[in-house]
């Protein structure tokens, strides 16, 4: 998707950007804008707003529903062109690669600057927006929240975490934040859940992982969504990738978060490396990581 969005942003005119970003100003309000309030919103002529509006229409990236009224709102693509587009001028990203990774709330790409990035796009709040208003704090005490919000708040956060964390914690490097979107350092590896690692090396990997997580802790920050699927593993070390939903250490519910994290993890590698762990105290392991104090499971 993003792929074919970045394809026709050299297509685009000024006036379509105006356009974007006045649906997104009125998507502030609701869900659907209004047609009739968009000159407003865009600062563009009502002829104008025609014209550009079925241009948009065309590239799917807005969308058109009759209700009450003519109802106009950004789609996924919208939302990604206005992102892209701040990038561009920022002189963040020069050019757009092959997918990295995309799963149910991000999108990952490889894009071009000084160096090959990773572009993470959030799709929080999309597909299932009920669950994650339910889950994330960020979306309590607010009445309208739509996906552009939810997701928004989602890349927020983690940039703000990542920015904290690195370089102590072995996080990707933040470079850029705009929207629902961040540009990282692009970090080389296999999943854990992939990666089969050997004997010898299981019961380290596993404590390097609990070291980050105390050095993180140390830092002001509960990653409180640990798994095999957000740690990264390379000749180098590991990486712990996927921070949105962090929590700082003194949120009500960071003790809680801390174990399930060490709960998590390592019921991962007891399941996929029967008897090369030992037993784990995940009190223990949490008091000491609190204290600041872990560095080996014995």
């Amino acid at each position: 998707m993003a792929g074919t969005v970045a394809d026709a942003m050299a297509d685009l005119a000024p006036e379509d950007f105006h356009l974007l970003s006045g649906v997104e100003q009125g998507m502030r309000f609701s869900e659907w804008v209004n047609r009739e309030k968009l000159p407003d919103f865009s600062g563009l002529t009502t002829e104008n707003v025609d014209f550009h509006l079925n241009r948009m229409l065309d590239l799917e990236l807005i969308e058109r529903k009759t209700i009450q009224y003519e109802g106009i709102k950004l789609t996924q693509r919208g939302y990604d062109a206005l992102a892209l587009h701040t990038f561009a001028e920022r002189g963040t990203i020069e050019g757009f690669g092959a997918p990295l990774g995309v799963g149910k709330e991000s999108d990952v790409y490889e894009v071009e600057s000084y160096k090959p990035l990773a572009l993470k796009f959030h799709r929080e709040g999309f597909a299932n927006f009920r669950a994650v208003r339910r889950e994330r704090d960020y979306t309590a005490d607010r009445e309208h929240v739509s996906w552009l919000y939810t997701a928004r708040k989602a890349a927020e956060r983690e940039y703000e975490a990542l920015e904290t964390l690195y370089p102590a914690v072995s996080v990707p490097q933040p470079i850029d934040q705009n929207r629902h979107a961040i540009v990282m350092e692009k970090v080389p590896g296999v999943e854990l859940a992939k990666a089969r690692l050997p004997d010898e090396q299981v019961r380290g990997v596993l404590e390097l992982i609990l070291r980050e997580l105390q050095t993180a802790y140390q830092a002001g920050f509960v990653h409180a969504d640990i798994s095999e699927y957000n740690v990264f593993v390379a000749s180098e070390g590991i990486t712990l990738f996927d921070w949105p939903q962090a929590v700082p250490v003194d949120h009500d519910n960071a003790e809680e978060f801390l174990r399930r994290d060490i709960e998590n993890i390592t019921s991962y590698f007891e399941r996929k490396y029967p008897g090369q762990i030992g037993e784990v105290d995940t009190d223990s392991v949490a008091i000491a990581i609190e204290d600041g104090a872990f560095d080996r499971l014995d």
